[in-house]
C-alpha cells in the first residue's frame, strides 16, 4: 500500500470514529432531556397533588360548623319553592355557613333534591351538610313547633282568637290592626287582589276571607301582626296568582269570587262545593236571594244551624235570606280547592238544596220539591224558625 493510500485510509477511519463520537454524544444529550423532563412531570404531579389537597382541605373546613360549641337556636324559614342556591343565600343570612363559595358547591354536587319548605330551628354547632341533609328529608325533629292554623271556614274573629294565643297580643288588638284604614291602604298598594272593596262600609271585617287557610310557622320574622298578616296574604296571593286567567274569565271581581266561596265553604263539604256553587249561581243569574242561612249566622257570629224568625227578619246586608245578590263581603277563610269549586261549579237546573241528616246533599228545581225534601228527610220547622233554603 502506498503512502498516499495509507494517509486516505487513516482519514476514512478518523472520520468514522468522529460520527460515532457524534452520535454517542447525542444519545448522551437526549438521555439527559429525557431525564430532565421526567423531574419536570414529577414535580408537577407533586404540585397538583399539593394543590388537590389543599383545595380538598378547603372545602371540608368551608362546610364545618360556624361555632361548634355554640347553644344558640336560629329559627330559619324554607320557602315554598326554594332551590339549593337560595337555600345558601337563607342559611348565610341566618348565620349559619362559614364558607358560602364551598356551600354553593356542595348543594350543587351534595344530592339535595327532595329539598322541603318549612320553618326550622338549627344551630350554628351544625355542618353544612347536616343541615342540608335535614332540609332534604324534611326532618320533623328540626321542624319548628310553633305554629298558628287558619282553619277552613274560620271568621275572622277565630282567627284573631288562635293568633292571639301563640302571639302577644289580645283578639281586640289584632282586630283593631285588621280594621285599620291606613294599614288597610299599604296592604291594597302592596297586594294586586286587595281594592277598595275591602273597606264598604257594610263590611265587617274588610280582611275576613283574605287570610289563605293553612298552617303558618311563627319565626322571628313574621312575629308581630303584621308580619303574620302579610305571611297569610302572600299565601292567598300565590292561589290567586295561579288561578288569575279563570278568575278574570270568570266575570268575578277577586272579591265577589271570594264571597261566593266563602258562602259556599260554609254551605258544603268539599265533595259537594261544585253543585252547591251551581244553584248559588242559578239565583244570581235569575236574581233571586242566595237564601243562605250561613250570611244571616254571620251577622251574630255564630255558626249555629237553627236561627230564630227574628234574626232571619235581619236587614243587616249579609241577610242573604232578605236581599237578592251577594253580601258585602266573604264570612270565612277560604282554601283553593273551595274557589277552584265555585270557579267550576256544575251546571243544572237546580234552585233549591238542603242536607238531611247524614250530610247527604239534596236537590230540587223549584220552592215544592225542595219542602217535599224537607219533610221527606226529616228535617222539621220549629215555632221560631225556618227551614234552610241553603
Amino acid at each position: 500500500m502506498s503512502r498516499v493510500e495509507r494517509l486516505e485510509a487513516r482519514e476514512e477511519k478518523a472520520a468514522r470514529q468522529a460520527e460515532i463520537d457524534a452520535q454517542q454524544a447525542q444519545a448522551v444529550k437526549v438521555k439527559k432531556k429525557k431525564k430532565k423532563k421526567g423531574c419536570g412531570c414529577l414535580v408537577l404531579l407533586i404540585l397538583v397533588l399539593a394543590v388537590l389537597v389543599g383545595a380538598g382541605g378547603y372545602y371540608t373546613l368551608g362546610l364545618m360548623p360556624v361555632d361548634p360549641d355554640s347553644e344558640e337556636k336560629v329559627v330559619v324559614e324554607i320557602p315554598n319553592g326554594s332551590g339549593s342556591s337560595a337555600i345558601v343565600e337563607i342559611l348565610d343570612d341566618a348565620g349559619l355557613v362559614k364558607n358560602k363559595t364551598c356551600a354553593k358547591i356542595n348543594s350543587r354536587i351534595g344530592g339535595y333534591n327532595s329539598l322541603q319548605a318549612n320553618t326550622y330551628i338549627f344551630s350554628p354547632s351544625m355542618s353544612f351538610n347536616e343541615i342540608m341533609k335535614i332540609i332534604n328529608t324534611g326532618d320533623f325533629e328540626y321542624i319548628s313547633k310553633e305554629s298558628i292554623e287558619v282553619k277552613d271556614g274560620a271568621r275572622l274573629q277565630q282567627v284573631a282568637e288562635a293568633v292571639s294565643e301563640q302571639l302577644p297580643y289580645t283578639t281586640d288588638e289584632i282586630l283593631a290592626k285588621w280594621s285599620d284604614k291606613k294599614y288597610l291602604n299599604q296592604l291594597i298598594e302592596r297586594y294586586w287582589f286587595l281594592t277598595d272593596e275591602i273597606l264598604d262600609k257594610d263590611i265587617m271585617y274588610p280582611l275576613e276571607g283574605y287570610l289563605y287557610a293553612d298552617t303558618y310557622f311563627v319565626t322571628t320574622d313574621n312575629s308581630t301582626i303584621e308580619g303574620f298578616t302579610e305571611m297569610c296574604l302572600d299565601r292567598m296571593d300565590e292561589e290567586l296568582s295561579n288561578r288569575r286567567p279563570d278568575i278574570e274569565a270568570s266575570g268575578f271581581t277577586v272579591h265577589q269570587l271570594l264571597t261566593l266561596t266563602s258562602i259556599v265553604t260554609k254551605e258544603a263539604t268539599a265533595d259537594d262545593q261544585a253543585g252547591v256553587a251551581g244553584v248559588f249561581m242559578n239565583r244570581l243569574d235569575k236574581g233571586m236571594s242566595l237564601g243562605s242561612d250561613v250570611t244571616v249566622c254571620y251577622i251574630f257570629q255564630e255558626d249555629r244551624v237553627d236561627l230564630k224568625v227574628s234574626q232571619l227578619e235581619s236587614t243587616n246586608p249579609y241577610n242573604t235570606r232578605k236581599f237578592a245578590g251577594l253580601p258585602p263581603g266573604p264570612i270565612c277563610q277560604v282554601v283553593g280547592a273551595a274557589i277552584d269549586s265555585t270557579l267550576n261549579y256544575e251546571k243544572h237546573d237546580y234552585l233549591f238544596f238542603i242536607a238531611d241528616e247524614n250530610g247527604v246533599v239534596r236537590y230540587s228545581e223549584d220552592e215544592a220539591g225542595h219542602e217535599s225534601n224537607i219533610d221527606e228527610h226529616g228535617l222539621v220547622k220549629d215555632e221560631d224558625a225556618e227551614g234552610a233554603e241553603g
